[in-house]
C-alpha cells in the first residue's frame, strides 16, 4: 500500500484512472459478459470460436493484472509499453473494424485519453525521481 501512495496526486489520479480502466475492461466485457464485438475481433486471428472465446478470457486476465500493475509500479517504461499497447490496438480495430471509431465512447476517444494519462503518469514520474 505504502508504494501505491508515493507520488504526487497527479500520478495517483493517473494510477486510479489507468488502473480501472484496465481491470473494468478485462473483467466486464472480456470476462463477465464476454462481449460479441470482443469475440469477433479475435475471430479476426483465431477462427475457431470457441479457442476466440478462451482467448478472450485469458486477455481479460491479463488486462486486470496488468491494471493492477499499473497501480503499484515504479517503472515509466511500464507506462510508455501501455501507450505502445493502446496505439498498437487502435491500429487493430481500425484494420479489423474501423466503424467502431463511429460509436459513442468508442476506441479513439478511450485511448486517446488513457495515453495522455500514460504520457502524464511517466512524466510525473520522472519528475519526481522515482521513475527507473
Amino acid at each position: 500500500m505504502r508504494l501505491f501512495l508515493r507520488g504526487t496526486p497527479v500520478l495517483l489520479i493517473c494510477r486510479i484512472a489507468l488502473a480501472f480502466s484496465w481491470i473494468y475492461q478485462g473483467a466486464v466485457p472480456k470476462i463477465a459478459c464476454m462481449s460479441k464485438s470482443e469475440i469477433d475481433l479475435i475471430g479476426h486471428l483465431i477462427p475457431v470460436y470457441q479457442w476466440a472465446c478462451e482467448a478472450v478470457f485469458w486477455m481479460g486476465i491479463a488486462e486486470i493484472l496488468f491494471g493492477l500493475f499499473l497501480l503499484v509500479t515504479r517503472w515509466r517504461w511500464v507506462f510508455w509499453l501501455n501507450v505502445v499497447a493502446l496505439i498498437g490496438l487502435l491500429c487493430f480495430v481500425a484494420l479489423f473494424d474501423p466503424t467502431m471509431f463511429t460509436l459513442p465512447f468508442n476506441p479513439l476517444t478511450l485511448n486517446v485519453a488513457l495515453i495522455a494519462l500514460s504520457v502524464i503518469a511517466a512524466g510525473d514520474l520522472k519528475k519526481s525521481q522515482i521513475g527507473i
